[in-house]
């Protein structure tokens, strides 16, 4: 019998110690080593090895180029995110909060796949279970394999067995690899068991999905490590008490890393939503005011939102200062703008700002949206329903530009939108290239008078 040995490892980037330390040397964090039985048998000298190659070193230039391919799914913001569909061979991880979805959306994605042989591996989960959340899409799909097992080895064995082009795997942290003693959801175990399944899905040519937990903090849960080891990082990030759910591209190597893809949960599953815009800006037929449009930027897709203020006299004494949705400091910020350079007393107010729809939004590109909603309310006169706001605003009052203008301008006047407010120092944006009004102002100053 192997003697058990124990090291210690870093919970935060994986570094081994041989004793416990309390400041790890590779990333500085304080109190992150953890004690894991380790023993390492003479069956595991076999899984050290590397990927297998045909050929040794070859000059870079000597290297053909070849077209990608990718299987397009039938969830088109899936394919978003991923840059244009999912690519053979590659492994995706997928991080969220309990509750968000994650499960729901594989699942939704696996039983979509109509011809294509899915392996469902669940280790938090029964059969009855999953089978329960597929009857409630309501899709059927004969090639949909499903496993409930936690050791690798017999995972691997089954996938060698049924063939799968596609395997889902919920989640990293319950896998077990048996040349591992520590418990499931270490950091030794996880490292582990997500080499093997990158050991798999090159060898193989198999995409496969990760579903991997959240930490408190909002990191995935495991070494740093797994984010490096994989080749695409999701984020499905979405708030409770709301339906829309945002799938956020962290990490990309076949595509751009600034996509997002958005989702809104009903009873039988996640439904996309193509025109989010559409969505997340409420019809102000009362024309209340405190409401304003903002175009805003999500990575690379644009978004018209809803920005909301309330600016009232402080009853108890010490005005309050509320933010769902947009920082705080910045709106401190904001708020000394308009005292300094504009004169508005606002020390004595109360107020409160909210982005609809449960959006969290950190575009500075919404500054004008936020100090026109400030001044609507303040003044109680309602900004026109057809006006929408895209501009950051400075220290000392100006309107700065900001980057893709012309896409969010695109935007507003495909959703019927008669007048935008911009940056009068925005180059290369012309009146003639756009059927709706550019009102180009230099000052928060000019926006309060051409508004009120």
């Amino acid at each position: 019998m192997a003697k058990v040995k124990t090291r210690f490892y870093c919970q935060s980037c994986g570094v081994e110690s041989a004793k416990w330390v309390g400041k790890c040397p590779s990333c500085n964090e304080w109190n992150t080593f953890v004690e894991e039985v380790v023993t390492k048998p003479e069956s595991n000298k076999k899984t050290t090895t590397g990927l297998s190659t045909k050929h040794g070193p070859i000059i870079l230039a000597d290297v053909e180029a070849q077209e990608q391919s990718r299987v397009i799914s039938p969830d088109n913001e899936l394919n978003r995110v991923l840059g244009g569909g999912i690519v053979p061979g590659s492994l995706v991880l997928i991080g969220g909060e309990p509750g968000i979805g994650k499960s729901t959306l594989m699942l939704q994605i696996a039983i979509q796949l109509q011809g294509t042989k899915i392996a469902y591996v669940s280790g938090e989960e029964s059969e009855q279970q999953i089978k329960m959340r597929a009857d409630r899409i309501g899709i059927k799909n004969q090639d949909c394999y499903l496993m409930t097992e936690t050791s690798t080895d017999k995972i691997l064995k089954y996938f060698n067995k049924i063939k799968p082009e596609l395997c889902i795997i919920d989640s990293i942290q319950t896998l077990r690899s048996p040349y591992i003693e520590s418990t499931a959801g270490s950091v030794s175990q996880i490292r582990e068991c997500a080499g093997e399944f990158q050991r798999y899905a090159k060898e193989s040519n198999i995409p496969v999905f990760l579903i991997g937990h959240i930490t408190k903090d909002g990191n995935i849960a495991g070494p740093k490590i797994l984010e490096h080891i994989v080749d695409t990082v999701l984020q499905f990030e979405g708030d409770r008490h709301h339906t829309y759910r945002l799938l956020r591209t962290i990490k990309n190597r076949f595509g751009s890393a600034s996509e997002i893809g958005i989702y809104e949960m009903q009873q039988d599953g996640l439904r996309q939503v193509s025109n989010p815009s559409e969505l997340l800006i409420t019809q102000n037929k009362n024309h209340l005011s405190g409401i304003s449009i903002a175009a805003t930027m999500e990575g690379l897709r644009p978004l018209l939102i809803e920005t909301q203020a309330l600016v009232s006299k402080a009853v108890y004494g010490t005005p309050q200062r509320s933010t769902t949705g947009f920082d705080l400091r910045r709106l401190h910020m904001l708020l000394a703008v308009l005292e300094k350079r504009c004169g508005f007393r606002l020390g004595d107010k109360d107020i409160f700002i909210n982005i609809a729809g449960g959006l969290k939004v950190e575009d500075p590109s919404i500054d004008l949206s936020i100090i026109a909603s400030l001044l609507s309310s303040l003044e109680d006169v309602a900004i026109p329903s057809n006006h929408c706001f895209a501009g950051e605003v400075g220290l000392s009052g100006e309107v700065r530009t900001i980057a893709r203008i012309d896409q969010r301008i695109l935007e507003a006047e495909k959703l019927g939108f008669e007048k935008i407010y911009i940056s009068a120092n925005t180059k290369g944006i012309t009146q003639s290239k756009f059927n709706i009004e550019l009102e180009e102002i230099t000052t928060v100053e000019e926006l309060f008078r051409s508004l009120f």
